[in-house]
């Protein structure tokens, strides 16, 4: 029954913060406030405070800006199965940022989170298998990522995909789903896209 309560508890002050945070319209949030909810739910195990803590760390929202301290609590959430703190994670391992540049783990977490349906993890992921990072080489993988994340329409990874049309990389090579790529890449404001439908023939 404690246990229950605790995690009602938890529950309640990462809502809270998230309420304050996201659902209402006052022009200055009050940052402050709700760092110390987060920080209080984060610290008993919530996962999604956790990863919010760890947001208000990378930008300096009602704390200080502390990149170190981002990364331990999106670790923290990330090893509990939250999708974008396993984005995160792998992202300071393929940056290099506060951890040792690793491509291998960088794979490691992006797949995680791209399995469970990660945007930004599917697309990175696809580049990782198009360049070899921590990975083989494997074209037919990064087009399989790539139209994942471009079945959302994730601009990079439409443009990506239109690059692969175009040399033939992973795919049959094909002038029309180049240019179906890049034009669709270019309507969501991608500006490589759209140079690239100037030369496309």
């Amino acid at each position: 029954m404690k246990q229950t309560f605790c995690k009602t508890k938890l529950a309640r002050m990462f809502r809270l913060g998230y309420h304050l945070a996201f659902e209402t319209k006052p022009k200055k949030k009050d940052w402050p406030d709700i760092y110390n909810l987060w920080s209080c739910a984060a610290s008993g195990g919530h996962k999604r405070a956790q990863f919010y803590l760890g947001t208000c760390y990378d930008h300096g929202l009602g704390t200080e800006k502390n990149v170190e301290e981002a990364y331990k609590w999106f670790l923290k959430a990330a090893k509990q199965g939250h999708m974008e703190s396993q984005y995160n994670v792998g992202f300071f391992y393929f940056k290099g940022e506060v951890v040792k540049q690793d491509y291998k783990k960088a794979v490691h977490w992006y797949t995680l989170a791209a399995e469970k349906g990660d945007t930004e993890a599917q697309r990175d992921l696809g580049y990782c298998y198009h360049y070899g990072l921590g990975v083989t080489t494997d074209d037919v993988k990064a087009v399989y990522w790539y139209k994942r994340a471009a079945s959302k329409n994730d601009p990079k990874a439409l443009y990506n995909l239109g690059l692969c049309y175009k040399h033939g990389d992973g795919v049959k090579q094909s002038v029309r789903w180049a240019k179906h790529y890049f034009d669709k890449a270019a309507a969501f404001g991608h500006k490589q896209a759209a140079k690239e439908l100037k030369v496309v023939v």
